[in-house]
């Protein structure tokens, strides 16, 4: 039964709570001063004694815990890759603890919960997929704190929506035009010489990420690869696949994507862990081939001044260049070098590299590329039993790079024989009669039809 006691002015009620401390194995007791009356002291008693019994109760020591102690233990709790738990320290650090971290876990209430997330949406510096990750962490944190018995129950409801209906907006993309991938490959080999042009062709045509680019090295990509692979029981079946038979199937293997992980460069697994195999058409296969022999980097595509790519500012200092346009600048003592500026790309101008990728799906998509393969060149998998039985066989890797090739074809077909690519330094290849040689192949193949 409770036990009451007059404090001062105020009546203070102390119950069992139904444990036994580890070290003395005596009963623990709680309580709770403040009441007016010796009969509310003794009711809130009863009522907790009750909540004991019907495993109701969340001990007063337990709860109030600060969410700045609980965010720090939950973290150092979890088992996800070295991005994702980057970024869930971030925006722990950013937006979860300056809120709540001198809270206790058991006072959070869902009426500040829901202020807060009003708050955070309304926020200009933070778009709705990002509020939407922040608001889903802090929702794991409250889950796994009612597991601990921190709490009776989560302050983030999802039993029903509130609020005002709000459609989520989806980003404007236009088509991925071959033209204009063709002219953001001359801007980026202008910028920064034949690695940019093939980067660009690259991206395009294998719709890899972008990390999964910079760390591409030359034992994994053609004409390397997969002699070249270090897994013996992977290059025996890969020869098998792909150079065995009358035409083999140009390749290039997946294996890496580069982060930085504790301020240092390193190797890790690609996103969800996408180890994979992606045919090229062959015209891109050539030009990787001469890019690999250009230099002696064990990156395929080092940046301007020869090391990872992944160093660099990708998007600020290559992209943003390549896609929005650059005027004419001439050599600076001791600072840039000369330029001869080059055009925007008015699908690209201020938009993401990453709509590259995107675009590539839009390729397979209209070449008639099968969904296993396609979701497995993505670097996606197919859920439920059609991703069990589904299996990517050669038959579909060859249609889509004779799919790639041709979309190829049908756009070298309309270049004039004039064609001069600009270059800040001399190419390790003759483009210009590499370019007419596609042309020539294409002509054979194709009429000149001008579309």
């Amino acid at each position: 039964m409770p036990y009451t006691e007059k404090r001062g002015t105020k009546w203070r009620v102390r119950w069992d709570a139904g444990r036994i401390h580890p070290d003395t194995g005596k009963k623990v007791y709680d309580s709770q001063s403040g009441f007016d009356t010796k009969a509310e002291a003794y009711a809130y008693g009863l009522d907790r004694e009750s909540d004991v019994r019907n495993d109701r109760y969340i001990s007063r020591r337990d709860g109030s815990v600060l969410m700045k102690d609980y965010a720090r233990d939950w973290l150092d709790g979890i088992d996800v890759g070295h991005l994702r738990e980057r970024q869930c320290r971030s925006m722990s650090r950013l937006y979860i603890v300056p809120r709540w971290g001198e809270v206790a876990v058991g006072d959070i209430k869902p009426s500040q919960y829901r202020a807060w997330e009003k708050d955070l949406r309304a926020r200009p510096n933070i778009g709705d997929d990002y509020a939407r990750e922040i608001l889903g962490l802090f929702a794991m944190m409250m889950e796994d704190a009612v597991e601990d018995e921190l709490r009776k129950a989560s302050p983030v409801s999802h039993k029903r929506r509130r609020g005002k209906y709000k459609k989520k907006p989806r980003e404007k993309k236009l088509d991925m035009r071959v033209e204009d991938v063709h002219q953001l490959s001359l801007n980026a080999l202008t910028f920064w010489g034949f690695p940019g042009y093939v980067f660009v062709w690259t991206m395009a045509m294998t719709g890899m990420r972008p990390a999964e680019l910079y760390a591409l090295r030359k034992e994994f990509c053609h004409p390397a690869w997969p002699t070249a692979d270090p897994d013996e029981e992977r290059r025996e079946e890969s020869l098998e696949r792909y150079r065995g038979g009358e035409e083999p199937m140009p390749a290039i293997r997946v294996q890496h994507q580069h982060q930085w992980k504790d301020s240092v460069l390193t190797l890790l697994p690609p996103k969800y862990d996408s180890y994979r195999t992606l045919v090229i058409p062959p015209f891109l296969a050539e030009l990787l081939d001469a890019l690999c022999a250009s230099h002696e980097s064990e990156w395929v595509f080092p940046s301007i001044n020869g090391g990872p790519l992944a160093k660099a500012n990708f998007t600020y200092h290559y992209w943003r260049k390549i896609a929005d346009g650059q005027e004419p600048r001439e050599q600076r003592r001791g600072g840039w070098r000369p330029l001869p500026g080059w055009p925007a790309v008015k699908t690209y101008a201020g938009k993401r590299l990453y709509l590259l990728r995107h675009g590539h799906k839009e390729w397979l998509d209209e070449g008639g590329a099968r969904r296993v393969a396609v979701e497995a060149r993505m670097g996606h998998e197919l859920p439920g039993v059609e991703g069990v039985y589904s299996n990517v066989t050669s038959a579909m890797e060859r249609e889509i790079m004779d799919a790639l090739q041709a979309r190829w074809l049908r756009f070298v077909v309309t270049l004039g024989t004039d064609w001069l690519p600009t270059s800040p330094n001399p190419l390790p290849v003759d483009l210009s009669t590499w370019m007419k040689t596609q042309i020539t192949a294409a002509e054979k193949v194709l009429p000149r039809t001008g579309s």
